[in-house]
């Protein structure tokens, strides 16, 4: 299977971001104050759309390899462990300042969004 890596690392994505969805729903629902609440709230819903993300071009990939596609993969795994993690760990821990690495983990997210344009821009257009 081409990308067997991605595909199950995409897996194991998914399967965290449920579990951590379900933890802050009901273990953590009472212990959380409200501002550390909604941060691992974020973290979980960034992560979702971003695991969704790469499914989407893991499925493209195998359809049609491109230029780029590893790229994205890269920066949005990259962007979802610092976004979604320093979130998570900010939450867990009460440690405010672990949120000087969100940003960070955002700014990879949104160049993972930039290298799928890029890849867009490159293909030839279709009459």
């Amino acid at each position: 299977m081409q990308d067997r890596g991605w595909w199950l690392g995409v897996a194991l994505s998914g399967a965290l971001m449920v579990m951590a969805g379900a933890f802050g729903a009901h273990a953590l629902a009472d212990q959380l104050t409200p501002r550390l609440a909604a941060a691992f709230t974020t973290g979980v819903r960034y992560q979702a759309w971003h695991t969704l993300a790469m499914l989407t071009v893991l499925a493209w990939r195998a359809a049609s390899p491109l230029v780029g596609q590893r790229l994205m993969l890269g920066l949005w795994a990259a962007g979802m462990a610092l976004f979604s993690g320093s979130l998570y760990a900010m939450a867990l821990t009460g440690l405010e300042r672990l949120g000087m690495v969100t940003p960070l983990g955002g700014m990879l997210l949104i160049a993972g969004w930039l290298a799928l344009a890029g890849a867009i821009l490159r293909q030839p257009r279709v009459p």
